[in-house]
């Protein structure tokens, strides 16, 4: 009797305990789900953020045109930022000539990511990246798209051509085209990677570029958007708009157009808006416009060996100082640091 009472005493407090258990376990979970609900009720009456990745996508599927602005490193993105503009093009021209290296796949995509970086955390508003042929096949793409969310980039442009790509407007130069499916099922995988399915891949076709007219265009531009592009963006370097507008008007406002008109500045605006074009990317301008300035500044330094008409024309210390957020490091210095250091 005293063995099986011990042992009766043993279950007896055994059970106890996992009743116990049991009981502590519902009581977290309970508390965890009327935690999640609490959460989602203040969201629900206070309203959430977008995502960056969700701006670009309503801005690419908007039935309004919309506009987003080259930049190429942490300063121009805050610029485009405060011009008002609602997204950023991190163009692979400008990146590069930031670097001082051709647009040929010269910059590694990991120096590229360290500029992205640096753009990203300075500015709000999303970022499409020129991902070039996403630097490889279809697993070099893939994991450039895994980076890219990692840094909260919104999403990557990537075109048709082969792996050192050329640019697309440099002249005499042959442009070499990648099979139709071997890209798509690249755009497949890219689309398929994303942790984030607002993440937009748009397909670049250069048809046009290359010489190899519209039916060309139609049949590339189609199986990209079969293998799941969120956009077509056609390239074209005529100075007129007669390869883009031949292309609208044959694809039917099937999927969302995306344009660079750097060669065909001319065309007003509203022809765009008349086309349905959904997004218009203004490529290289800031890029461009740095580059004269500095050429036209360090030319009269060097003429002149003097400022005085070199310092009204520059923008102050004080406004790079302001670009850079100073005003932010002074307030977290008179917080965090002590005061005899301050």
């Amino acid at each position: 009797r005293r063995v099986h009472g011990g042992l009766y005493t043993r279950v007896s407090f055994m059970l106890r305990s996992v009743s116990s258990a049991l009981l502590r376990s519902a009581n977290h979970v309970n508390a965890a789900q009327n935690g999640a609900c609490a959460s989602l009720v203040r969201l629900a009456s206070t309203g959430q953020k977008k995502k960056k990745t969700e701006v670009l996508r309503d801005m690419i599927q908007s039935k309004e045109l919309e506009f987003i602005m080259e930049a190429h490193n942490g300063m121009s993105a805050v610029i485009a930022q405060e011009a008002g503009f609602k997204g950023i093009w991190a163009s692979g021209l400008s990146i590069s000539a930031a670097m001082g290296v051709r647009d040929s796949n010269e910059a590694s995509y990991t120096q590229v990511l360290e500029v992205l970086e640096f753009m990203s955390d300075r500015t709000d508003i999303p970022i499409l990246l020129d991902g070039d042929t996403g630097y490889g096949n279809f697993n070099n793409a893939r994991r450039l798209v895994k980076k890219l969310e990692q840094r909260g980039i919104a999403g990557v442009c990537l075109e048709d051509k082969l792996f050192p790509k050329t640019n697309s407007l440099l002249e005499g130069a042959k442009q070499k085209l990648a099979d139709i499916d071997e890209f798509a099922r690249k755009i497949r995988a890219c689309k398929e990677s994303a942790a984030d399915d607002s993440f937009q891949v748009v397909a670049r076709v250069e048809a046009f570029i290359a010489g190899w007219g519209l039916e060309e265009a139609l049949k590339r531009a189609e199986a990209y958007r079969q293998a799941g592009a969120d956009a077509i963006l056609m390239h074209s370097k005529r100075s007129d708009h007669t390869e883009i507008e031949a292309f609208v008007k044959a694809w039917g406002n099937r999927h969302p157009i995306v344009i660079v008109p750097t060669k065909y500045y001319t065309v007003p605006t509203q022809t765009f808006r008349d086309w349905n074009i959904s997004l218009v990317i203004w490529a290289n301008h800031n890029m461009r416009a740095s580059v004269k300035a500095m050429q036209d500044t360090s030319n009269t330094i060097f003429r002149e060996q003097s400022l005085v008409n070199v310092e009204p024309k520059v923008a102050t210390v004080k406004e790079v100082f302001r670009l850079q957020d100073m005003d932010e490091l002074k307030k977290a210095e008179k917080k965090y640091l002590p005061v005899n250091d301050q």
